[in-house]
């Protein structure tokens, strides 16, 4: 670890267990900060909103709540993930302003777990927590592929897109972000401002141009806040529950802001306001958008058409309300890029997470795979894994015709869960795993109250989401998350057998001794009440 001074983490206010533990309190701190904090509280945000890209994502993802509730679920099904994503990121704000660290989840479910359990909660957290975001990482080069395809279709009625077409442009998605990330990492603070600066544009003008185009032919109120469409053979309340995943995918990321949060200036104070606004901007400016894509869609009369289009749901909007294909593609344009800036944004976090986890030795090759490469500033090896498993994840959609259904539901659930673990560990035990003095602190029963419905939201999206998207199943719309879901188990489980419950320790903390000497030490010592006594541990 290098010598130089890390950020100091605010430790508990309750007394140490030792003289010694008092001299060092407040020289404990998670990791040494690796990588050169270069962004500012605006460009967190603009890289948490490009992560998240609400509007973006929840337009290009109209096919997954069309069919399962139509507006009902378009609309209010965003509400009501909306509520369940707040809940659970102003719950994780809490954690996050005692250890910003890259780590997140899986050091704060380390942090609150007993100490017989820590390190294999910990290590179960991180493999859900890395598998969620490389997942994600492919949802930006599956939308992209299919928005991209569907112009060609609107041009040609006759042309049927190929899944190795898509497989391509994904491709092509997936190495640009690469290449941005290894080669212009110093330029990323000034490209999340560009994707924040021309996601708000593009949402203003689309919203503008629809508007003003298809003037005098809106659908009506009854239509667009209650309509309900379901053409998938479950149930219609089951039906309208699994419309949730398009919600829950325009919401989800937002742990990107804790994995990116050693390059963040004051972490501790900025951090947790970046993570909650993030999700308020995303849902409402999510709302707005869809609200007045249905309003220009054309009503009852259209809808049929607009989901069963091989151009794509929301080029399809964009034709009717434009009744211009060169208009319809040029509205299409803001998207498209915001999902090239959403790849980029996507692999940064995830490669990160990778990173951290590999830091604390929880996945093979791990000294490979937690080395900052000395020129570039960043962790190239990392890179390179998260791109080669982002490729490989897209051979599902090769074999399956809900392969997109089935990969934004791996992240969403496997991010989701990631989120709920710590969460829950911290209310099984009273909610006193956070010092009482904690920068970012919600009223107790307010804090009650998020903890339990982010919770129950979790446990709810996590069920529903694995079901196949529509009936009857067969083998090319069996939904594949839960097939991904046992790969990642299974491989996470060999590597705990062998290697990972001898070396994995769960993430530790670095005291600072003076003279620029550095020992490492548990991560907490636990109170006789069960609480967190002190930033420190038995080494110390």
């Amino acid at each position: 670890m290098s010598s130089k001074t890390p950020p100091s983490i605010t430790p508990s206010p309750t007394t140490p267990t030792s003289p010694k533990d008092a001299d060092n309190s407040h020289n404990l701190t998670l990791h040494d900060s690796e990588l050169t904090r270069h962004f500012s509280p605006l460009s967190m945000l603009g890289m948490a909103f490009a992560i998240l890209n609400s509007w973006t994502a929840l337009a290009a993802s109209l096919s997954l709540a069309l069919p399962s509730g139509g507006p009902v679920a378009v609309l209010w099904g965003l509400v009501t993930a909306g509520i369940g994503n707040l809940c659970l990121a102003a719950s994780l704000a809490e954690f996050l302003g005692v250890w910003p660290t890259a780590g997140g989840q899986y050091e704060w479910s380390a942090v609150c777990s007993p100490t017989r359990y820590r390190a294999g909660i910990s290590y179960l957290v991180g493999w859900i927590n890395m598998a969620g975001w490389i997942a994600l990482t492919a949802t930006g080069g599956l939308l992209g592929s299919q928005l991209l395809v569907g112009v060609i279709a609107l041009y040609n009625e006759n042309y049927v897109a190929q899944r190795w077409q898509q497989f391509l442009i994904y491709i092509g998605y997936t190495v640009f972000a690469f290449v941005v990330n290894a080669f212009a990492n110093r330029a990323l603070p000034y490209v999340n401002k560009a994707a924040f600066i021309w996601s708000l544009l593009g949402f203003t003008v689309i919203c503008i141009t629809v508007l003003a185009c298809a003037r005098g032919e809106y659908a009506p109120a009854s239509f667009v806040f209650g309509d309900f469409i379901n053409t998938t053979g479950w149930p219609d309340g089951v039906s309208w529950l699994l419309g949730l995943l398009q919600g829950g995918l325009g919401l989800t990321g937002y742990d990107a802001v804790a994995h990116m949060i050693e390059e963040l200036p004051n972490a501790q104070k900025e951090g947790p306001k970046v993570m909650i606004y993030c999700v308020m901007i995303g849902a409402s400016t999510g709302f707005i958008f869809l609200m007045i894509m249905l309003f220009v869609s054309g009503g009852v009369a259209s809808v049929d058409g607009i989901i069963s289009s091989s151009a794509g749901p929301l080029l399809q909007v964009f034709y009717i309300a434009t009744k211009s294909r060169a208009g319809a593609t040029c509205l299409l344009m803001f998207p498209l890029i915001c999902l090239l800036f959403a790849s980029v944004a996507i692999m940064t976090t995830s490669s990160r997470m990778t990173w951290a986890f590999a830091r604390d030795r929880g996945i093979p090759f791990s000294k490979v795979f937690a080395r900052v490469h000395p020129s570039l500033g960043v962790p190239l090896n990392s890179l390179i894994l998260t791109t080669s498993l982002v490729i490989i994840f897209g051979f599902i959609f090769l074999g399956s015709t809900s392969a997109f259904n089935a990969i934004v539901a791996a992240s969403v659930v496997a991010l989701g869960l990631s989120y709920g673990i710590p969460i829950t560990i911290n209310v099984l035990r009273g909610r006193r795993c956070l010092p009482a003095n904690r920068p970012f602190k919600l009223p107790s029963i307010l804090g009650w109250t998020l903890n339990l419905i982010g919770m129950a939201y979790v446990v709810m999206t996590t069920v529903l989401f694995l079901f196949p998207p529509v009936l009857p199943v067969n083998a090319n719309n069996f939904n594949y998350c839960i097939a991904a879901f046992g790969v990642v188990i299974v491989v996470a489980g060999v590597q705990w057998v062998l290697v990972s419950r001898k070396t994995f320790e769960g993430p530790r903390v670095v005291v600072l001794e003076g003279k620029g000497e550095e020992r490492e030490m548990d991560l907490v010592v636990e109170g006789s009440d069960g609480g967190i006594r002190e930033f420190g541990g038995k080494g110390a």
